[in-house]
């Protein structure tokens, strides 16, 4: 019983809280305030991964995410600790992926003062989280953690903030007291899968039954929800050819027969209903829109939020829009089309135009393969590259790439063939992620090779992580 009236200060309830809510990870760049708070952080168990500045674990954080369906954590000192965390906290949310930003700051008696590192955090990580809090009494920290981990992952997972000022990590409760605020914030955690509405469920199959070219789109947001088996299972019963997104390659594997990636231009530029699944109409589909598209064609958007359908709608023709988690979505989708099976089956025009064109560019592509140039272009390295991953067989290895033409070329060289195998600059094209993203597939895979595949100039951005890598892995083997 005098245990309970024993003290912990808001360090140790800070890292409590981390581990009490299932984080095993976190990754970041220590020093004041928050060193003592990643030491009680790893004295419970919490793996605490550190870098050599802040952006590079920051997309180690965003890429956790969205490995391992939980939110990445990333803990900076407070002030320009807390704005290089930004990058990765700011690249989460883009691509919309569970992380933390934890910062500490400044003495709240000090605020406005020119106190050391001082900066209003709250405010400067508004542009770049969906939630952001700060704790202000120890006795917040259990509440404000359950926040931002809950938050991060709920509707469309992002990145959050949370603020722990330097004062409030020496401040004290009692060990029966921190149970309670432990046991309070559980009421965070709640199931907040969106409803998948049924109307759409019978919308969709329908459309999909009548086109006379349709094509499935999926993208990481597929891969995020584990939605492989499902899709796999939709394009094998339907017959309809399908197109990944770069980070969506792999979930069906690009040796399919029914892959469209080498008929990308024809395949998005003649289909009359388009299925995408987990990916947007951003950018890298080019908004949906001509010339890439048919004026002509109707869509079909799954998304967990509505609001990013309803977007869409504006510029246009959605036929079907069915809001929820795609590997939920696609289930209710395989049963309605089981109950009423159609199959397009391989003489069906469409199928055997694609598959024409598909076989065409690919044996252009393998001709320019199969030169060996000296010195070097993109494709002889890429080749000897893809060989090599190809031989390692499965578990097929992580394959990080970034930079301009590395990136591109690589695209339609390099073969996933399981998913969540390919990690890249994503929706925001983002530099300097290829370190960071490598360590966080390592961590979170801890059975897989990862394969750094870069162009020079992006190398650059986080070549010194290497020799954190290193070094860590031959400080390990000397111990063993």
């Amino acid at each position: 019983m005098a245990e309970a009236h024993q003290t912990i200060d808001g360090n140790l309830l800070a890292a409590k809280s981390l581990a009490h809510f299932g984080v095993e990870h976190m990754f970041g760049v220590v020093g004041i305030p928050v060193t003592s708070f990643a030491n009680r952080a790893v004295s419970l168990g919490i793996r605490f991964i550190a870098f050599h500045n802040e952006q590079s674990a920051g997309y180690a954080a965003s890429a956790y995410g969205y490995l391992t369906h939980r939110p990445g954590v990333l803990l900076t000192v407070s002030g320009p600790g807390c704005v290089h965390g930004l990058a990765g906290l700011s690249n989460a949310m883009i691509n919309t992926w569970p992380m933390v930003l934890i910062s500490g700051s400044c003495d709240q008696n000090d605020v406005g003062r020119g106190d050391f590192q001082e900066l209003d955090q709250i405010e400067a990580v508004k542009p770049f989280s969906k939630f952001s809090i700060k704790a202000k009494h120890v006795s917040e920290i259990p509440n404000a953690v359950a926040q931002v981990l809950h938050w991060s992952t709920s509707g469309r997972p992002g990145g959050c903030y949370l603020d722990l000022p330097s004062d409030l990590l020496h401040q004290t409760v009692t060990i029966a007291e921190a149970e309670k605020l432990l046991s309070a914030a559980e009421t965070f955690f709640v199931n907040a899968t969106p409803e998948t509405h049924v109307s759409g469920i019978e919308k969709t199959v329908s459309l999909l039954r009548n086109a006379k070219r349709p094509l499935i789109v999926f993208g990481k947001g597929a891969a995020y929800s584990r939605a492989e088996n499902e899709l796999k299972k939709l394009v094998e019963s339907t017959g309809i050819p399908f197109l990944p997104t770069p980070m969506g390659k792999g979930l069906i594997s690009d040796t399919h027969e029914l892959a469209a990636t080498a008929a990308r231009s024809l395949a998005i530029g003649k289909c009359d209903v388009a299925f995408v699944i987990g990916a947007r109409l951003n950018w890298l589909l080019h908004f949906g829109e001509p010339p890439k598209w048919s004026k002509d064609v109707v869509f079909i958007l799954v998304d967990v939020s509505e609001e990013e359908i309803e977007l869409r709608k504006k510029s246009v023709n959605v036929g079907a829009g069915l809001v929820g988690d795609a590997k939920c979505v696609l289930e209710s989708v395989n049963k309605a089309i089981k109950d009423e099976p159609f199959c397009l089956g391989k003489s069906h025009p469409w199928v055997e135009e694609l598959k024409k064109k598909v076989k065409d560019n690919v044996v252009r592509l393998e001709a320019q393969l199969a030169k060996d140039v000296v010195p070097f272009n993109f494709y002889t390295p890429l080749r000897i590259i893809r060989d090599a991953i190809l031989a390692v067989g499965s578990p097929a290895p992580v394959v990080v790439s970034e930079g301009a033409n590395t990136m591109d070329v690589g695209r339609a060289v390099l073969v996933q063939t399981e998913p969540r195998t390919r990690l890249d600059a994503g929706t925001w094209g983002t530099m300097g992620i290829g370190l960071g993203y490598c360590i966080a597939a390592a961590v979170a895979s801890p059975g897989r090779l990862v394969v750094a595949v870069e162009g020079d100039s992006g190398f650059g951005f986080s070549a010194m992580e290497v020799e954190m890598s290193w070094f860590k892995k031959l400080r390990s083997s000397t111990r063993e």
